[in-house]
């Protein structure tokens, strides 16, 4: 059991941070609103964010919302992998800690519920 949901946590933060590159690819690619609107980005991201969030539907069937919520920050790791390789945005080292944060905290939450 423990190894589907951590299966099911990954794929769902994946696809979280999957939905903002989306949206921020298509954001970037028109100034004007109706050149989001047409732009298929968009509609990737919001596929991405819909998977997610039927993901996290999942994980709540097995999991208590109090260990859930926080998982979900897994989002921003995948945030920072997909801006620095994708994006060439420049990682810090307070990017790191706050990261290195967020997996300890989520080791911690899985490590109480005992999966």
């Amino acid at each position: 059991m423990w190894f589907e949901i951590i299966i099911l946590v990954i794929i769902m933060t994946l696809s979280g941070a999957l939905g903002g590159y989306f949206f921020k690819r298509a954001t970037s690619q028109s100034e004007k609103l109706i050149g989001v609107v047409l732009k298929p980005a968009l509609y990737a991201g919001g596929l991405f964010y819909v998977l997610g969030a039927g993901l996290n539907i999942l994980v709540l069937k097995k999991l208590p919302y109090t260990v859930v919520l926080p998982l979900t920050s897994l989002t921003y790791v995948w945030t920072m992998v997909i801006s620095y390789l994708v994006l060439k945005e420049k990682i810090t080292r307070l990017k790191i800690t706050g990261v290195t944060l967020i997996l300890v905290g989520s080791i911690l939450l899985c490590a109480k519920v005992q999966l």
